[in-house]
């Protein structure tokens, strides 16, 4: 994963898009394309500087190593994750609104498996990266509002307030996981079909 970044010429081209600002977004999109393809642990820096259509030692210009164009992956991947989670809330009652929440969660999982894949593997991840925090906190505070109300105050990680946001957390991350891994099927669509019937009624076992 951890391509050397050595010191090669960047093509003509390559130095026009990044003194245009494009080319970390460009590096995004292609590190996405190749996680969305070979799987998280089949990411190549080198790959992906490839299709960005730059050198390999390109990639230092904006994210350093591997891991801070990861790091961007993870924080855009949690940015859209949010917004998915947001325009899930519909409103209605604590039970309509995680049932709304949980859902696109498991879509969301189920749509970009190897997006979702990277937001939770911390080890390969700048945890300390603001924009990677401010999105993934983003996401939880969305989740926390519809498992306790819109107006709550969290006091940490240990606040035994959270137990039922954790306790929601916990059941639909869990259920991601297993459609992931094909608990529910090998068959085209069944992990989906799973979603649908069965966890807005795994959820109505949460007291909340």
């Amino acid at each position: 994963m951890a391509d050397d970044l050595n010191s090669v010429n960047i093509s003509p081209d390559a130095v026009r898009r990044y003194h245009h600002g494009d080319l970390r977004a460009a590096l995004v999109a292609a590190a996405e394309a190749v996680i969305a393809e070979r799987g998280v642990d089949g990411f190549s820096l080198r790959e992906a500087a490839r299709r960005a259509g730059v050198s390999p030692a390109a990639p230092g210009h904006h994210f350093g190593d591997a891991r801070g164009l990861l790091t961007a992956v993870a924080a855009r991947a949690f940015r859209d994750f949010g917004d998915a989670l947001a325009a899930a809330d519909q409103g209605g009652d604590r039970a309509e609104r995680l049932r709304g929440q949980g859902l696109a969660y498991v879509r969301f999982a189920l749509a970009h498996p190897a997006r979702f894949d990277l937001m939770w593997r911390r080890a390969l991840l700048d945890k300390t990266d603001p924009e990677l925090k401010a999105a993934a906190d983003r996401a939880f505070v969305i989740l926390d509002r519809a498992a306790r109300g819109e107006e709550v105050l969290r006091h940490g990680p240990e606040d035994v307030a959270l137990a039922p946001s954790i306790a929601a957390w916990s059941m639909v991350h869990g259920f991601a996981r297993l459609a992931l891994e094909g608990a529910f099927g090998p068959e085209p669509g069944a992990a989906e079909r799973a979603a649908e019937a069965l966890l807005p009624r795994v959820l109505d076992h949460l007291s909340v």
